[in-house]
């Protein structure tokens, strides 16, 4: 995927954003992720419960991909600098990556990937493959590296290190359209259940003034374009059209979310490729038995983890879905003589895979409470002596307050029931 725009598309300068909804104070206040100068700027290091929040991203879409046909591969954190200098990336942003490695071996040179489309054109190149075969759909988590200027910096929207949630797919000429179609429907589907629900389309062609800053021939990029055309113009999408923002070797669909306070990101780029597979030398067997030449589709709904989950704590003020916060539930006994019946609950729990511990401290429940709801943990089970009794539970909503008292089987079925809705709501 090439390089994205990391910031806010709109007037608003997310470094003047209210403290109460920065990612970065939120982040570093639920113990997400933190910066460290003696690691380097810009290059986040992610806290145990930050991890979780990243690592239910990826399982969501992991699974979004395997249902739509897609393969999950894993490529280096390094590449031969000769593998960048043939898809033409060294030539284009050579000069704003990190230096080349220099190893021991006379003349070899490796980079920090910055990109993952290159690995994968190799990973498709490994294999002989026929019409039959295609499409094929290789994603991969990819970490990439950036030299981004230490002025540009800022929190998890512009960073050093970043991992795309990239795929490339592998089509015919005559798979492209629908293949094209899927990509959008998956976009849709991401942003719906992430709680974006507004958006915009654009479509970004070359700057036809600055035809050298593109590679490939004029024909590729005329069927690339087109096809872009065609898709949004059977969809019936409405789209502006931008020119200059293509990617060096094709045009691309970008859509741009708006969040709660106005803003609008651009997420769920779409790019069609003609240049690189010719790059590569990449081919598969017609139904004549001569080598034709795949389409490349390019494809990153998030754009990055850490950019997404930036937007999603803004655009939530941190109060996250059930489904994507680390700590679903808290369980809060008023006093010790408690923290056995809270244990059988836990248990209880535990096998449905809700995410839940107790909070045995030994302060005040009001002070638990409190303490939660700045922790912005959803659900809050408080357990005294008629709870015990009774066999049930008190819950507690985070925004909401109190919303009665369950039996230990229907707490948990409700609980368990949310956890499966992939949705935001806002508070």
């Amino acid at each position: 995927m090439d390089k994205d725009k990391l910031v806010p598309i709109l007037k608003e300068d997310s470094n003047k954003i209210n403290k109460n909804r920065d990612h970065r104070n939120i982040g570093k206040k639920l113990k997400f992720f933190v910066f460290s100068d003696r690691v380097g700027t810009g290059l986040p290091l992610w806290l145990p419960r930050g991890t979780i929040l990243r690592k239910n991203l990826e399982e969501f879409l992991t699974d979004v991909q395997r249902k739509s046909g897609y393969e999950m591969v894993i490529s280096p954190h390094i590449g031969h600098k000769k593998l960048y200098v043939r898809s033409g990336h060294w030539s284009k942003y050579g000069k704003n990556n990190f230096k080349p490695i220099h190893t021991p071996r006379k003349e070899e040179e490796f980079l920090l990937k910055p990109m993952n489309c290159p690995h994968h054109c190799e990973i498709y190149r490994s294999q002989e493959w026929s019409y039959r075969d295609l499409p094929k759909r290789f994603a991969e988590f990819g970490t990439v590296y950036r030299y981004e200027q230490s002025g540009e910096l800022h929190g998890l929207t512009r960073v050093r290190c970043f991992t795309q949630d990239d795929a490339h797919i592998f089509c015919t000429y005559d798979q492209l359209l629908e293949e094209f179609k899927k990509v959008i429907n998956l976009v849709v589907y991401v942003f719906r259940s992430l709680g974006f629900f507004t958006y915009t389309v654009r479509i970004s062609l070359r700057d036809p003034k600055k035809i050298d800053d593109y590679i490939g021939s004029e024909t590729n990029w005329e069927k690339a374009e087109k096809a872009i055309l065609q898709v949004v113009k059977e969809e019936n999408i409405e789209a502006s059209v931008n020119y200059g923002d293509a990617a060096f070797y094709g045009p691309k669909l970008d859509f741009l979310i708006k969040d709660t306070i106005g803003r609008s990101w651009q997420l769920g780029t779409i790019q069609v490729d003609y240049n690189l597979p010719e790059r590569f030398d990449l081919y598969y067997k017609g139904r004549n038995n001569k080598k034709c030449r795949p389409v490349m589709i390019h494809r990153a709904p998030f754009g990055s983890l850490e950019r997404i989950i930036a937007i999603m704590i803004e655009h939530t003020e941190g109060n996250l879905p059930l489904w994507l916060v680390p700590d679903q539930v808290v369980i809060l006994p008023i006093s010790d003589k408690y923290v056995v019946y809270a244990k059988k609950i836990l248990n209880l729990m535990l096998n449905y895979n809700i995410r839940v511990f107790i909070d045995n401290r030994n302060e005040k429940i009001n002070k638990k409470i409190r303490d939660s709801e700045e922790n912005k943990i959803p659900y809050m089970i408080i357990l005294g002596k008629k709870e015990e009794k009774n066999e049930m539970m008190s819950l507690r909503r985070h925004g909401l307050g109190h919303i009665g008292i369950f039996s230990i089987s229907n707490g948990i079925e409700s609980i368990f029931n949310e956890t499966n809705l992939k949705t935001i709501k806002l508070f």
